[in-house]
Formats: C-alpha cells, sequence, structure tokens
C-alpha cells in the first residue's frame, strides 16, 4: 500500500519579475509525497494562479482527494484528474520517483549522467528600458546564444529599440532572439506589430494575443511574417478531439509545452504527436516550478531529443529554491552529479 500526503510551499522571487499579466514576487507551488516500503516518491503539482486551468476554488480539495484515493494507481488517477492538469503532472513524477532507483533519477539518460547538456533560451523579464538592458547584457555574458524577451508592458516603440541595439551587435547566426507577448497584442495591430518584429530577424513571437481567439489567430498565423508560437492557447484544452481542432483550425508554425499546465508527460506527448502529424515544430519550457518539477520537466525533455533551445532555465529566479545539481552554463542547462540534493519542506 502507498502512503500519500501533500504540502504547501512559497517560492520567492530574488528580484520581482515583470509579465503582461502584472509583476510576480512570488509563486505558489505543492508537492505530493508517495511512501511505501522505506522509499520515498517526490512530484510537484506546478499551480499558476491566474494562468492555470485548474486554479480552481478546489483545488486542496482535489489534491486531498488524490492523497486518500491513490491506491487506484496512476492511469485510474489521471483519467479522474483531466481538468486538474499541474496535479496529473505532479501524479506522474511521484510514481516516477518511488519507481525510481533515487528519487529524482527519473528518466536516467546521459544528461542526469551528466554527460550531455540541453540548450536553453536565457529569459529577460520585462521591466523599464535599463533593467532589460542589463538582463540582456548579462545573458550575452553568460553564454547564451537564444535569449527570450518577454514584450507588451512597455511602451511598443522602446521595445523595438532595445531589440534593435541587440540586432547592431549581433547577426540572427550569432544570436536567435525570442519575444513572448503573453496576449499582450491587440488583433486589430497585431499584424503590424509583427512586421515591425519581423524586420529585426527574430525567431518566432509566442502568443501575440488573447488566448480564445481562435479564428483571429488563425488568421494571423496565415499572414504572419514571423513565425507563432502557441503557448497559453493549448491551456485548458482537455479532450483529444479538442486538441486536433485547435491545431488544425490556427496551423500554428510552433507550439510551446509547459508539462504542469497541460497535463504532465502524457498531455505533453499527445500535443506533440498532433504537431508533427501537422509539420508543427515545438519546444518545452517551464513554468516557474521549483527545481523538483524543473529537474522532471528537463529530464523528459532530454528524452524527446530536440534540437531546439528549450525554455528551462528558471531555477535560479528564486531565494528559496531546493539545492540540486542542475546547472546553467553557457547557455545550456547541465546536471552535475558532484552536487547533491536538498528537499527540506
Amino acid at each position: 500500500m502507498i502512503k500519500a500526503t501533500y504540502k504547501k510551499y512559497i517560492l520567492n522571487f530574488k528580484n520581482p519579475s515583470g509579465t503582461s499579466r502584472g509583476v510576480l514576487k512570488t509563486k505558489e507551488t505543492w508537492f505530493i509525497i508517495l511512501e511505501k516500503n522505506e522509499k520515498k516518491g517526490i512530484g510537484e503539482t506546478g499551480l499558476f494562479r491566474g494562468l492555470s486551468s485548474d486554479d480552481v476554488p478546489n483545488y486542496e480539495d482535489t489534491l486531498n482527494w488524490v492523497c486518500k484515493n491513490i491506491n487506484l494507481g496512476l492511469e485510474v488517477l489521471l483519467k479522474e484528474l483531466s481538468e486538474f492538469p499541474s496535479i496529473q503532472f505532479g501524479l506522474e513524477q511521484a510514481f516516477l520517483s518511488l519507481k525510481s532507483a533515487t528519487s529524482f533519477n527519473l528518466y536516467p539518460s546521459d544528461f542526469t549522467q551528466g554527460k550531455k547538456s540541453i540548450p536553453i533560451n536565457g529569459l529577460v523579464w520585462m521591466g523599464d528600458k535599463e533593467f532589460m538592458k542589463t538582463q540582456i547584457k548579462e545573458k550575452l555574458k553568460s553564454g547564451f546564444t537564444c535569449i527570450k524577451m518577454k514584450i507588451g508592458a512597455i511602451d511598443f516603440d522602446t521595445e523595438i529599440d532595445l531589440l534593435k541595439s541587440i540586432r547592431k551587435e549581433f547577426s540572427s547566426k550569432e544570436i536567435e532572439l525570442r519575444v513572448d507577448a503573453n496576449g499582450a497584442f491587440n488583433p486589430n495591430n497585431a499584424l503590424q506589430k509583427l512586421r515591425a518584429l519581423s524586420a529585426l530577424n527574430i525567431h518566432s513571437i509566442e502568443q501575440p494575443i488573447k488566448q480564445g481567439q481562435v479564428q483571429e489567430m488563425a488568421k494571423l498565423c496565415a499572414k504572419t511574417p514571423l513565425p507563432i508560437a502557441l503557448d497559453e492557447e493549448l491551456i485548458g484544452v482537455f479532450s483529444s478531439e479538442s486538441k486536433k481542432k485547435l491545431i488544425e483550425s490556427i496551423k500554428p508554425q510552433y507550439i510551446i509545452l509547459k508539462p504542469s499546465l497541460i497535463g504532465g508527460f502524457s498531455g505533453s506527448k499527445d500535443w506533440i504527436n498532433l504537431a508533427e502529424k501537422n509539420n508543427i515544430d515545438w519546444w518545452i519550457t517551464s513554468a516557474l516550478e521549483s527545481n523538483i518539477g524543473l529537474n522532471a520537466i528537463a529530464q523528459f525533455t532530454f528524452t524527446l531529443k530536440s534540437k531546439l533551445p528549450q525554455g528551462l532555465g528558471t531555477g535560479s529566479l528564486f531565494t528559496n529554491n531546493f539545492e540540486s545539481p542542475l546547472q546553467v552554463k553557457n547557455g545550456t542547462l547541465h546536471y552535475n552529479n558532484s552536487k547533491k540534493w536538498n528537499f527540506n519542506l
């Protein structure tokens, strides 16, 4: 028999982090802990308030139900929790963790052995011009060749100037630039803004307009001079039929997968299969999980053998994250086995 408990944990940002939804100072997360025969399994249910489709009043009640019914087994629980993607993700990790030789080695590979690393993008948060410029310089100095910049919170012309200043120094062959609008553009002016961005050899833009405007997004994807990546658009789309309809209606150039928000590893694989059938490329991004969730996502991502830079560089954002072997070095995520885990709740 498996015993299950859950715990809440508040992550504190080192610096308040700006998005088009506001400034984040803390991030709430939850852990499911399984115990069987003196062995522990740990999984992070990366709830994201204001963004997760399962940000609902009965979230904790559902975690409580899961712990009481843990012996139904993973397959049954995942079906029952189709509208709780972050809990599905936590359960997948916890069961893998319980089975593994060590609690945190979920997908043994050349990555977990420290032999190979994962290319990642350097993330630049929104803020005033100087703050964003400082972050860009830091990322370039740290050896990143792919930078993702969040846009849409300050004046668009200022953002264009910032991107121009990077392009003056670095060509698109030297630095790949991605931008993430988090739905900040208006359908009426989005195409005009995409044209301005495309003149700067931008790799792609995430979610230019708010999710749920399927016809408008489809029109944009058909006319855009700049590849569009769906992100928030995938959240809250649960059935296989709905996923298929969304992909075939919008026909985006890319999709971005956040396992915490789309049903964990199995949910991510569903989207990947659909994307590949429709000649759409993809990459995986963390969603401000602690190092527990980030570790699981990174190990899973490595097994998929994508050659694109992934969005997995968020582990260093918090003052009270858990010590782990994950290390960002020269624009890649490494697993340094000489560093030990410290998971104290």
